[in-house]
């Protein structure tokens, strides 16, 4: 089957089960949690199974599933998290790939109410824009999926209250790279705040980072 961009199917499986192999080694995928996904074509998505360590991941562990949720192909169940990319995929015809992780330090600001929203760092402007706290969902439920709804069209990566984060991109090699800025970001935002003198961008800077930014995207797809 051919999927997304130039990719087979099974490159597609690979490149998930090696993506999460590293969230694992980062620490942002602990036990059985956090699940990745794929975009092969317009109707249907490869997911990461529920209840799988993301170390002990083969790719023919790998589930496929339509738009609707429903599961097309796999031994394996589907991420109990399913939702949360279902609702990625349904509401940017420009998403590839979507990344759902526990990040220590960012889900510790989700865990204390706080987004990651103010522009204290360019590399965070340009590759994410800010990074809004949706409110408070159960995990597996469809409440969690719409508590996102309103904040996907305009954000590439979200906290999700007491939960972790959610992020996403043109390429599974994006999205994982946003997740990890999604964590580098909230560590300095950190530090930042117990130095006690963060100071945040300004108009104009935002302004010539959103050009650069711009400029960049065009270049690399």
């Amino acid at each position: 089957m051919i999927a997304n961009g130039n990719s087979t199917e099974h490159e597609l499986r690979r490149d998930l089960v090696k993506f999460s192999k590293w969230l694992y080694r980062l620490g942002f995928m602990p036990g059985f949690s956090g699940n990745l996904s794929v975009r092969i074509s317009s109707d249907l998505i490869l997911t990461t199974p529920t209840g799988c360590s993301k170390y002990l991941l083969r790719p023919e562990d790998i589930v496929l599933v339509d738009l609707d949720g429903r599961q097309i192909a796999g031994s394996r169940r589907p991420t109990s998290e399913i939702g949360i990319h279902l609702a990625v995929y349904q509401c940017r015809s420009d998403v590839k790939a979507v990344v759902h992780a526990h990040p220590p330090l960012a889900t510790a600001f989700a865990c204390a109410g706080k987004a990651l929203d103010v522009p204290l760092c360019a590399e965070a402007v340009m590759m994410l824009g800010p990074v809004p706290l949706a409110p408070y969902a159960t995990t597996g439920t469809e409440e969690l999926a719409a508590s996102l709804l309103s904040l996907i069209p305009d954000h590439t990566a979200i906290l999700m209250a007491n939960h972790g984060a959610v992020a996403y991109g043109h390429s599974i090699l994006d999205a994982f790279l946003k997740m990890e800025t999604v964590e580098h970001f909230a560590q300095i935002c950190l530090v930042a705040h117990q130095l006690g003198s963060p100071r945040p961008l300004e108009g104009l800077a935002i302004g010539q980072l959103h050009e650069a930014r711009a400029k960049y995207l065009k270049n690399v797809r």
